[in-house]
């Protein structure tokens, strides 16, 4: 298959524009139009995989207009940006404006393609390629690349091709019914119910009518029968949400129905059997719950045959631009709104902020400013964040900014050389200039795996 790319020179930089467009045409795979700033409307049209901006460092600011248009009509291209002698700020500016991918010039060959190849690879889906399933399933909503995060997500599809069951834990706002959501979907029971339930919601007194359902006469108030939510979810999913709110004698009767996957409607004489996949979350530690006495550990390791812990957001920082990026695109195109541009001090801001509520709340932090926003571009005051500290006050000691510094350099660095050399560690080591065993040791120190940089064959 050709990808299309269009080279578009801005402030003058032809020359830097045909030198990509020679790199690419001694390249396989991959075919080549010229266009300009002018252009961006004709090469919005479908067809076109990206668009490669070729720009010297004095025209970097003419950039994030033409990359703001081009990311609000074709949200799924992929925008990489070219140039020499770009300072810090400048190149933050693209990458705020929208862009996937800054490649350095001079311009190397086979460090452009691979940098394309993986721009295009996360377009829309930010997942590993088995996580594509359905075009409308949740799976498609994961962004993010930080290896505590791929490597759970990662999980999902082995996980939805079995029928056992299914413990998703994690702090509140990281993601679990979406997490469930997607294992349902990509599961052969995709066809069939979804029903979620937050179990903190439902009266302790209703819980088993709710989960069972009842007969006529049950009860004083039941006036005639009703279906539980066992019965709804018949050959799909049931998500049983905050599953540590039960009742103890409410998991009683959860774990029987997990073993024998029978039930009784309550007042009813008759059993029914069920066939049911129970997905169960919780934001607490159950075993520790368990060991406390507060939950039945018989269930615990009932529901916990296969487990995902989504990580909090403040351990995967790195993905905090990408999701805030995603959230003013989705929530402009809801609105009819032109989506605003995060700057490089905004970004920073939303760095520093520890996000107790994780995902949620910086989904609800974006939501908000996209609302009240006074211009293109959002700057930190447009960033109402409640219980942030200032600025002055978040400022790291000098030897933790330098370690931080120095983890990202090493993670940045390792992952630009397997994207040049495709995930081959020997060429990447030799490039580097490291023992091959040092380098995998640093491989290994930063989580990445280096099988996610080869090309699909």
């Amino acid at each position: 298959m050709t990808l299309r790319c269009a080279i578009v020179p801005v402030g003058g930089a032809t020359e830097l524009a045909e030198v990509i467009g020679q790199a690419l045409a001694r390249a396989t795979g991959f075919g080549c139009v010229r266009g300009s700033a002018a252009d961006l409307p004709a090469l919005s049209a479908p067809g076109l995989d990206a668009v490669l901006f070729a720009a010297s460092a004095d025209a970097a600011g003419m950039l994030p207009p033409s990359i703001g248009e081009l990311r609000q009509r074709r949200p799924e291209c992929a925008i990489l940006v070219s140039g020499e002698g770009y300072a810090e700020p400048q190149i933050a500016s693209v990458f705020a404006a929208g862009a996937h991918d800054f490649v350095e010039a001079p311009i190397r060959s086979h460090e452009l393609c691979a940098r394309l190849r993986h721009a295009l690879g996360l377009i829309a889906l930010n997942v590993p390629p088995p996580l594509e399933g359905r075009p409308d399933s949740p799976a498609r909503a994961f962004i993010g690349t930080s290896p505590s995060f791929v490597r759970q997500v990662a999980r999902l599809p082995a996980i939805a091709g079995c029928d056992a069951g299914v413990l998703i834990t994690g702090e509140t706002g990281t993601g679990k019914e979406i997490c469930a959501q997607a294992i349902h979907y990509l599961s052969p029971r995709a066809s069939s119910p979804w029903v979620a339930v937050n179990c903190g919601a439902i009266p302790v007194e209703l819980i088993e009518s709710e989960l069972f359902g009842h007969v006529r006469g049950a009860y004083t108030t039941a006036l005639s029968a009703r279906e539980g939510l066992v019965a709804e979810a018949e050959g799909g999913t049931l998500f049983l949400d905050d599953i540590d709110c039960l009742p103890l004698s409410a998991q009683s009767k959860l774990l029987r129905f997990l073993q024998e996957r029978e039930y009784r409607m309550v007042g009813a004489n008759a059993v029914r059997r069920a066939n049911v996949r129970v997905i169960a979350a919780s934001n607490r530690d159950l075993l520790a719950l368990a060991t406390r006495g507060h939950f039945r550990q018989d269930l615990y390791f009932r529901l916990n045959v296969l487990s995902i812990e989504l990580p909090p957001l403040r351990s995967r920082r790195e993905d905090i631009p990408a999701l805030a990026l995603h959230f003013l695109r989705e929530y402009a195109r809801e609105r009819r709104l032109p989506a605003p541009a995060l700057s490089p001090q905004a970004i920073r801001r939303l760095l520093t902020h520890d996000w107790p509520g994780n995902v949620r709340e910086l989904q609800h932090v974006i939501e908000r400013s996209l609302l009240l926003a006074r211009g293109p571009v959002l700057g930190p005051p447009d960033l109402e964040i409640p219980g942030a500290r200032d600025e002055a006050q978040a400022a790291p000691s000098f030897r933790h900014a330098k370690d931080e510094v120095v983890r990202q350099f090493e993670r940045v660095y390792i992952e630009q050389l397997l994207f040049t050399f495709e995930g081959n560690v020997t060429h990447a080591a030799r490039e580097a200039k490291k023992n091959r065993r040092a380098f995998f040791a640093l491989i290994r120190k930063h989580g990445i795996e280096p099988g996610r940089f080869r090309p699909a064959r």
